[in-house]
């Protein structure tokens, strides 16, 4: 099998519009939650997200151009040209039939689904639609139009498994490299979902926490009082390569991916194992294909979504899989700052590992204030503030509606 590096990152973030500035807002601990501005949310039971800052799409993408993308497929192309450009790929001297693109997305357009279907062609009542309205709502269109700006003529498709969407497009793209298949993949998930039907939806569903009174602490994973998940939105990016291709041309390497694992709950369609089955079959799956033991792993970035059912079935799993290895971990959901960006989640956790490997530091679990007697007070969650720790190896959670679980393990690099 091949070896497998991380050349290249593009963030686009509630914290952060860059891989840099994602970073410092990770060691910051800062909260990317507030009012939701997209509509007027004051007749919903939840008015606030974690929406992108300062966020101006023609300056990345012309007009015209950005008027015929989803704010899903924008988000893609920008996180997409961000680390292309930090890997230092050239199209021109690339075999371009060997660079792929697996991209993920939980729902993909969703914004156009809502407005072009529903509020624009229906409320005439006339039957007209816009020839660009499918092409714009369809979930696989976005790894499609990184490859025609570049010219990618491999492996191309959309992985669509709910919020373990970008997990499994990374594992995908992991495994067709490795297997000798490709020399380089770009892969991650992006997600725009903050619209009426899906804020509605979700909050019908009582899934999302509605402290509209404070909503920069309202995710709280593993706090007493958490109740529920914060909608977040962007989106994230690695270029991955096969090591030798990506010595050949002297690029920087971020860290190595060395494992990953898919598994399901066959339990329920939205709620998770009671006792993390799942979850624990997939952590084990992710080490036995990294050959390594649980005692190699420093920092687990969990689903961690801020649910009363959902921490508690990955603790337990954490502990049956870890053991006493478990009390060594540093723990930590970065949804506490970033919200969860549904299929965008397991991509911009996955940098966030790379970012604890690269910068010696924990992320936080932000937003805590009350010990819940369910979690063993040994674990070392990471609340509040930041640690700094030398990373070696990470592991990344994410599971997904309809009992979809993958996890993912990064390494430091070494020759």
């Amino acid at each position: 099998m091949k070896r497998v590096v991380i050349t290249g990152i593009g963030a686009l973030t509630p914290i952060g519009n860059t891989y840099p500035e994602y970073v410092e807002g990770l060691k910051e601990g800062k909260s990317g939650a507030g009012p939701i501005t997209r509509f007027d949310a004051s007749l919903f039971k939840v008015r606030f997200a974690c929406e992108l800052k300062n966020f101006d799409v023609e300056q990345f993408i012309p007009k015209k151009d950005a008027r015929r993308l989803d704010p899903f497929a924008q988000y893609a192309l920008v996180v997409a040209d961000e680390a292309i450009a930090s890997a230092g790929l050239d199209p021109e001297k690339l075999n371009l039939d060997r660079v792929g693109v697996v991209w993920g997305t939980g729902i993909g357009g969703f914004e156009t689904i809502e407005h072009d279907i529903s509020e624009a062609a229906l409320a005439t009542g006339e039957p007209r639609y816009s020839p660009f309205l499918i092409p714009k709502l369809i979930g696989d269109i976005a790894p499609g139009h990184i490859s025609i700006k570049y010219g990618f003529r491999g492996i191309n498709y959309g992985t669509v498994s709910a919020c373990a969407s970008s997990t499994h497009s990374i594992i995908a793209s992991f495994d067709y490299i490795r297997m000798g298949r490709a020399d380089v993949m770009i892969t991650g998930g992006s997600e725009a979902a903050i619209t009426k039907a899906s804020v509605g939806g979700f909050s019908a569903m009582k899934a999302m926490s509605e402290r509209n009174d404070d909503p920069h602490t309202a995710s709280r994973p593993f706090d007493k009082d958490r109740n529920g998940f914060v909608l977040g939105e962007g989106g994230g990016a690695l270029v991955l390569e096969e090591l030798e291709h990506a010595l050949n041309r002297g690029a920087k390497i971020y860290g190595e991916i060395i494992g990953g694992g898919m598994t399901a709950d066959a339990y329920h369609m939205t709620a998770p194992h009671p006792d993390g089955l799942g979850a624990k079959n997939v952590m084990n799956l992710a080490m036995q294909d990294a050959g390594i033991q649980p005692s190699d792993i420093d920092y687990v970035n969990v689903h961690g979504t801020s649910t009363p059912l959902g921490d508690i079935a990955e603790t337990k799993a954490i502990l049956d899989v870890f053991g006493e290895s478990a009390f060594k971990l540093n723990i930590s959901s970065t949804k506490s700052m970033t919200g969860h960006l549904l299929g965008g989640a397991g991509a911009i956790e996955t940098i966030a590992c790379v970012a604890a490997i690269n910068e010696g530091f924990i992320p936080p679990t932000i937003n805590h204030f009350t010990d819940d007697p369910d979690f063993d007070p040994g674990l070392n969650f990471t609340f509040n503030k930041a640690q700094d720790r030398v990373v070696n190896i990470a592991l990344s959670n994410t599971f997904g509606f309809g009992g979809h679980n993958a996890s993912l393990i990064v390494k430091r690099y070494t020759a």
